[in-house]
């Protein structure tokens, strides 16, 4: 046991010798340093984040994706931010000039991701917040979009 002990020990001890010989290269500190700028784009959609999250929230009663199709107003209305087939049709339109069916639309009105993406662009480009006049009351939607635009002007600025 001793002589195993001493073995290890001499072991350390050539291990420590041998790296004090060879000079060790300095690495750069890798400090990831976010600007102001980037700072503020990051808050600015969290932010957006967190009222779409609100706005599907109020409207269906929850966010995020669903595992089964989400209709309201007697089957009018679908997805989590309860679009109507026509809104969707319109807006796909309007934004990048897409003609959905009527079956996409209702795919599109149901899929939270490209839903939330419509509903930003409705309400951050065309600033349409009307689509949803109880809950923008309810959720203040319209003081969260000056306050949203306020923080866009300022990281425009910088």
């Amino acid at each position: 046991m001793v002589t195993t002990i001493r073995s290890s020990i001499g072991l350390a001890t050539t291990a420590l010798a041998l790296c004090a010989c060879k000079p060790q290269e300095q690495q750069p500190l890798n400090l990831v340093s976010y600007s102001t700028h980037d700072a503020l784009r990051s808050e600015i959609d969290d932010r957006k984040d967190e009222m779409m999250r609100q706005l599907a929230y109020c409207e269906s009663g929850g966010s995020g994706p669903s595992e089964r199709p989400i209709y309201g107003g007697r089957g009018i209305y679908l997805g989590r931010f309860q679009f109507s087939v026509n809104t969707v049709i319109g807006y796909q339109r309007k934004r990048d000039g897409t003609q959905l069916t009527h079956r996409e639309a209702a795919e599109l009105a149901h899929d939270y991701e490209r839903a939330m993406d419509l509903a930003k662009y409705m309400i951050f480009e065309l600033e349409e917040p009307w689509h949803w006049p109880l809950c923008s009351r309810k959720i203040a939607l319209r003081d969260q979009m000056a306050h949203i635009k306020t923080l866009s002007m300022q990281a425009e600025v910088r």
